[in-house]
């Protein structure tokens, strides 16, 4: 997969945290620097949120 705004290939926490924060259904991804730009904050935030996530045992980031 790769990011629908710049075309970076995206791992598997970059598409879980699209569909969490964008659409569930989603079937365009973005990349953590993309998702950046559109939620205005920064790639370790996202990172900690999708960890965030894991540990509460979100099915999108096993």
């Amino acid at each position: 997969m790769t990011c629908c705004k710049c075309g970076k290939p995206i791992c598997h926490d970059e598409a879980g945290l699209t569909c969490k924060l964008i659409n569930r259904g989603a079937q365009e991804y973005y990349c953590y620097d993309c998702l950046g730009q559109i939620f205005h904050t920064s790639r370790r935030k996202l990172e900690e949120m999708a960890d965030d996530f894991r540990a509460a045992g979100c099915t999108l980031f096993l």
